[in-house]
């Protein structure tokens, strides 16, 4: 293995950062995937969120043919450094969403509702997106899911756990928005940063169907507990909000990029500078903290 010195050894580390965020970045693994749309007789129109949302509405502007509209909701901070033509671009909380997470939600399926079988909803979905994108079931008020994902987020429950329990009580999330979009063509793009990569996973999918039920969120809260007066439970025993379990033939998702892709990235970087590297895979669970003591005593 290749020594380095103090003084290379910042450089080296962030060298390995930029492969690792360049080969996820919007502008690199976007384009390939939109070169295979076809064009569509009617509207085109492009919804987003999440952290790469903003960055993600260019590329489609840029690479797409044809007038497009649309809107995206991103982290505060995280909004386009230029104007993105024809597409809004909002910013909302994360990782506990606020009222501008509700107003985005509210948009957008509103949005969704005016397209016809000839149209195409395009969604751009990344992390972040199920706090930038946020929406209550009926007879759950925001407050209530507030106190929910607060409550969960310091339960210990895993991100798979608490996008289970986020679907089932939100009136966007699990499919919802793509259902509101009609017989529209629903295309989904999605960069992820959820171990397993589940595209479900990913903003607690607005546009995807998802493997999850009803059982399995009441099973969570069992395990994880709710705050004191949440009336989750009640949301979560209306057969309502079961979310949509098959894919219908008009709705499509791609994987964009993922923590493998960084990963790869950043170890062929090492390698070609001489380095050996133990690659531990994008899969990782856990306190932050306590993962990087592990890391370190290998």
């Amino acid at each position: 293995m290749q020594a380095v010195s103090s003084d290379s050894a910042q450089a080296f580390l962030r060298g390995l950062f930029k492969a690792a965020v360049s080969a996820v970045q919007a502008e690199n693994c976007l384009p390939p995937h939109l070169q295979t749309l076809a064009p569509v007789k009617g509207r085109t129109l492009v919804l987003g969120a999440g952290k790469a949302a903003a960055a993600m509405a260019a590329v489609v502007q840029k690479e797409l043919p044809g007038p497009l509209e649309g809107l995206v909701v991103t982290r505060y901070g995280h909004g386009a450094p230029a104007p993105v033509p024809g597409i809004e671009i909002l910013e909302a909380a994360h990782p506990v969403p606020d009222d501008m997470s509700q107003e985005a939600a509210r948009r957008m399926l509103a949005l969704a509702r005016t397209l016809g079988p000839d149209d195409r909803l395009v969604f751009l979905a990344s992390g972040g997106a199920s706090s930038v994108l946020s929406l209550p079931a009926e007879g759950f008020s925001f407050k209530d899911k507030q106190a929910l994902m607060k409550h969960l987020l310091y339960s210990g429950a895993s991100i798979h756990e608490i996008n289970c329990v986020r679907k089932h009580v939100s009136a966007i999330k699990g499919g919802r928005l793509a259902l509101a979009a009609g017989a529209a063509d629903v295309v989904t793009f999605v960069i992820s940063d959820v171990p397993g990569d589940a595209l479900s996973d990913v903003g607690s999918g607005p546009t995807l169907a998802d493997p999850t039920s009803l059982q399995d969120a009441r099973d969570i809260i069992s395990h994880c507990g709710a705050p004191e007066g949440s009336p989750v439970l009640d949301v979560l025993a209306q057969a309502k909000n079961e979310t949509t379990a098959v894919l219908p033939p008009n709705w499509r998702a791609s994987l964009v990029a993922c923590a493998a892709d960084s990963l790869s990235a950043a170890e062929g970087s090492a390698r070609r500078q001489g380095f050996d590297v133990i690659n531990l895979g994008p899969d990782l669970e856990g306190d932050a903290s306590t993962l990087g003591r592990a890391h370190a005593a290998m």
